[in-house]
């Protein structure tokens, strides 16, 4: 076996992305309204037939546009997305300015963070305080916890595959949950923090250690800055209160109810250990130094007195492909498409790799309860068949890439009769550069990484930086989650 190579047993399946069934590349959605305005045409060409130079030519662009494809979505949705973003540019709609206002008025942060705010509960099980952020508009709360991640590299294939077999009850327990309605795991790699990894060394050192001992340690400490980044990886899990049998009534037993479900998550076994639930000051510093990232290593002592709004930017402007904000340009991709093929459990190691730039990358999470996951796939296979069906007409035969498809389909709906659940995911990653001159530099290394995946294919997130850069971090805000 290579270097590079890994057993079959490590090996991850089942991916598969939602077909509708649609003629021509449209979906369902885009062939009913391509009927409804054919027949349209055809009615008002019937009154007036002149219309129809004019109306079929644009019925035609319209429907080709939503038949195309550009960066791996319908061109009419990109095209028209642009367009939005840019009617968004002309009125300063993705432009940030925090206003300093007196006391007691604030702003809010900006984006999708709009409605959250922050808690300062006490875990009365551990004795520590804890950050709950509270979602204003929904009502639902977000409890995030630090983690610390062990390697599992060059650790033995049993403990690989028990490890995976665990992540994937943990799963299976938040299908069965009505109160969980997703959940993100965020790695954020922040170079350069061998510094303060050397004063803590220096702090520490024994002046009576021996001579040659304490010559290793001075020359780690000098090289360290240029070869350490710091590792921040937390779990972030989004929970409904009011989902709960006896809903609570007020704020604090809404919160209470909130860390009694995420408690109830029991990631040991998982590959990861739990370094302790994230406190108000722990989420301060994670959203604020996102935007600043010269502030990360500050003392606790400089985010207690931030009021939540402050963790935001105090500027900030959402471009089509970057999103510059107080201490740097970023730039998020976003999942492109599915693997086809089996991958190696270890296929984002590159992503996670340290780099010259922060990076952030965030899987997200939506556990389908098993009515829901069941009826999908019901519905997928149907699909599948009925474009197999539709292509055979007309040319003959089903494409192979079809048969394929219908093959994924029944495999799924296989794999949950088996226990399985279905869960609905997506993968972000951001890269922030100090200034707008490194940023090609910063793209360059990230769009490396992912080739280096060898299986993972990501796309610029097209006029939705802002949010994309909001998602992986403690926020609230999981795109999967759906009001």
């Amino acid at each position: 076996m290579s270097a590079h190579e890994v057993p079959k047993t490590l090996m991850v399946e089942g991916f598969r992305a939602r077909h509708s069934f649609g003629l021509g590349g449209l979906s369902k959605g885009g062939t009913i309204i391509a009927a409804l305005v054919l027949l349209a045409d055809g009615l008002i060409g019937v009154q007036a037939p002149a219309t129809l130079l004019l109306t079929l030519p644009m019925t035609a662009i319209v429907l080709g546009l939503a038949a195309a494809r550009r960066h791996g979505m319908p061109a009419l949705v990109y095209y028209w997305a642009k367009v939005s973003w840019r009617r968004a540019a002309r009125f300063d709609a993705t432009s940030f300015r925090r206003v300093l206002l007196p006391y007691p008025y604030v702003l809010d942060l900006p984006g999708v963070g709009a409605s959250s705010t922050l808690i300062k509960a006490h875990d009365p099980t551990t004795g520590r305080d804890v950050g709950v952020v509270h979602d204003r508009a929904t009502g639902r709360m977000t409890i995030s916890t630090l983690l610390a991640p062990g390697g599992s590299l060059m650790a033995p294939t049993g403990a690989v595959q028990s490890s995976l077999r665990t992540w994937s009850s943990v799963l299976d327990s938040m299908s069965t949950d009505e109160q969980i309605k997703g959940a993100s795991v965020t790695v954020q790699i922040t170079p350069g923090a061998g510094e303060a990894l050397g004063d803590d060394v220096r702090a520490r050192k024994d002046p009576n250690a021996p001579k040659l001992a304490k010559q290793l340690i001075d020359e780690l400490v000098r090289t360290t800055p240029h070869a350490t980044a710091s590792v921040a990886p937390w779990m972030s899990v989004t929970v409904d209160p009011s989902a709960a049998a006896s809903p609570p009534t007020d704020l604090a037993e809404q919160v209470g109810e909130a860390l009694k479900v995420v408690d109830s998550i029991d990631l040991s076994g998982t590959g990861t250990d739990i370094e302790r639930r994230a406190t108000d000051i722990d989420l301060r510093r994670l959203v604020r130094s996102a935007y600043d990232p010269d502030v990360f290593n500050a003392r606790d002592a400089d985010f207690a007195d931030l009021s939540w709004s402050e963790c935001g930017p105090q500027a900030a402007d959402d471009g089509w492909e970057e999103y510059a904000h107080d201490g740097g340009v970023s730039v998020s991709w976003v999942l492109r498409e599915l693997p086809r093929r089996p991958i190696p459990y270890s296929v984002l190691l590159p992503l996670l790799a340290p780099g010259r730039f922060q990076r952030r990358i965030t899987l997200a999470y939506r556990v389908l309860d098993p009515r829901e996951g069941e009826a999908v796939l019901e519905r997928e296979i149907s699909h599948a068949y009925q474009r197999e069906q539709a292509t055979a007409e007309i040319k003959g035969r089903a494409k192979w890439s079809q048969r394929a498809d219908s093959r994924r389909a029944e495999q799924a709906a296989a794999q949950m009769a088996g226990g399985a659940q279905v869960v609905d995911w997506t993968l972000m990653v951001t890269v922030t550069a100090r200034s707008t001159a490194e940023l090609p530099a910063a793209r360059q290394e990230l769009e490396r990484a992912e080739k280096a995946t060898r299986g993972i294919r990501m796309r610029l997130a097209y006029g939705a930086q802002a949010a994309v850069f909001a998602a992986g971090l403690p926020l609230g805000y999981n795109p999967l989650v759906k009001d």
